[in-house]
Order: C-alpha cells, then sequence, then structure tokens
C-alpha cells in the first residue's frame, strides 16, 4: 500500500491582513497544501517557523518589527527545515539582493499569477530555486554597471565545468526551467538535472539562485538589452 504524500505546510507572512486572506484563498484550495499559520511580522515569522516547522514560508520584506531580510537570515542561520519563498515589488530591489545573501530559495513578485504562485511553492517545498524573470532582469538591468566587462576572461573558477555545463548555467541564468533548457539544448530532462547537480557541486553552490548571481558576476551571462 503508496502511503498518502503529506502536504506541502505553508506559513504566510505579511503585515497586511486583506494579502493574508488572499494568499490562505488561493493556497486553501489546493489538495496538497496545509496553510498552518499567518503572521503579520518578521519576528513572528521566526517564532513560528521554529515552533511549526512549515516547509515552505511565504515571507514579505518590508514589515514591522523585523523584515523580511531578517527574518530569513534568521530561520536559515537556526538551520530549520525551512525553505523561504519572497514575495517582494520592484520598488524593493534592495530586499531581493539581502534576503538572497540571507538564503531565500525563492523570489517572486507580489503580482504573481495564481498558478505560478502555486508552481513555486511546490517547486521550493523539493527542494528547487525559483527566481522570476522579471524581478532578475530589474535587478540585473538596475546592477549592470557593477557587473564585468564582457569581453573579459571569464573568472578561472568556472575552469570545473564542460562546455556543455556551462551551456546549461547559461540557460540556468536565464531563467528556464529544466523542460525548457532540455528543449534548447535537445537533450533529457534528466540529462539537464544531472548537468546542474554538477555545476552546483563543481562551484561549491547550494542552489540555482545562487548560480544565476554567479553566471552573472563573473560574466558568462550579461543581462538582455
Amino acid at each position: 500500500m503508496v502511503a498518502a504524500r503529506q502536504p506541502v505546510r505553508i506559513l504566510i507572512v505579511d503585515d497586511q491582513p486583506l494579502l493574508r486572506t488572499g494568499f490562505r484563498m488561493v493556497l486553501g484550495a489546493e489538495e496538497d497544501f496545509d496553510v498552518v499559520a499567518e503572521a503579520g511580522d518578521g519576528a513572528e515569522a521566526v517564532e513560528l517557523s521554529r515552533r511549526l516547522l512549515p516547509d515552505v514560508v511565504l515571507m514579505d520584506v518590508r514589515m514591522p518589527r523585523l523584515d523580511g531580510v531578517a527574518a530569513t537570515r534568521a530561520i536559515v542561520e537556526s538551520r530549520l527545515p525551512v525553505r523561504v519563498l519572497i514575495l517582494t515589488t520592484f520598488d524593493l530591489d534592495e530586499y531581493v539582493v539581502g534576503a538572497l545573501r540571507a538564503g531565500a530559495r525563492g523570489f517572486l513578485a507580489k503580482d504573481v499569477p495564481s498558478a505560478d504562485l502555486v508552481a513555486a511553492i511546490r517547486s521550493v517545498a523539493a527542494g528547487d530555486a525559483v527566481v522570476a524573470p522579471r524581478i532578475l532582469n530589474r535587478l540585473l538591468d538596475r546592477f549592470a554597471n557593477l557587473l564585468p566587462d564582457p569581453a573579459a576572461t571569464p573568472p578561472r573558477l568556472l575552469d570545473p565545468l564542460t562546455d556543455r555545463e556551462r551551456e546549461v548555467l547559461v540557460q540556468v541564468a536565464r531563467g528556464l526551467s529544466n523542460a525548457e533548457i532540455a528543449r534548447a539544448l535537445s537533450v533529457s530532462e534528466t540529462t539537464v538535472k544531472t548537468h546542474v547537480g554538477h555545476v552546483l557541486a563543481k562551484l561549491g553552490l547550494r542552489d540555482r539562485v545562487q548560480a544565476v548571481v554567479l553566471a552573472y558576476e563573473s560574466g558568462l551571462v550579461r543581462p538582455r538589452t
């Protein structure tokens, strides 16, 4: 007899009650989701994360008492089996950078379509990382002048990668999913997953989010104009 899959346990964190209610309605409609609690600020989010151990924390960034970046850092540094998915708006790009450094596993805009939000939560719960292409593109456009000269030779830290692994890293940095990369490179999705795993292991990266940042910081990929 096959055991039933446990639902993804979610903590919703936002200082606006109406937004929390909206997210709860959307997520509560999914059979494999269980919204275990809500929090109105980062301090409460940290306390509930430690007590309830949700699978995914849907985290706002700008909140009273403790913002989402500090709350994310506290959760990650506590080594809890909890993954943080950040919700942001375009005028809060600096928070996205801080949350990335703090260990967030994903970034979405607050106006994300419901289907995309649901898919992102499932991906993060499964151990993947999610970066909304719009957020990534805006951040890269904003900080493009800080990135290396595209004519420069990429740092030697990329030397361990094979040519195909570099190709995969480029596609990951452009926000493509494994399935999309498989179609672009005419290989199987399983092969792409293997290449991504090799890239992360060889470069000592935690997840796809860090891989995206490294690809741009190294000059391997440049923001699109």
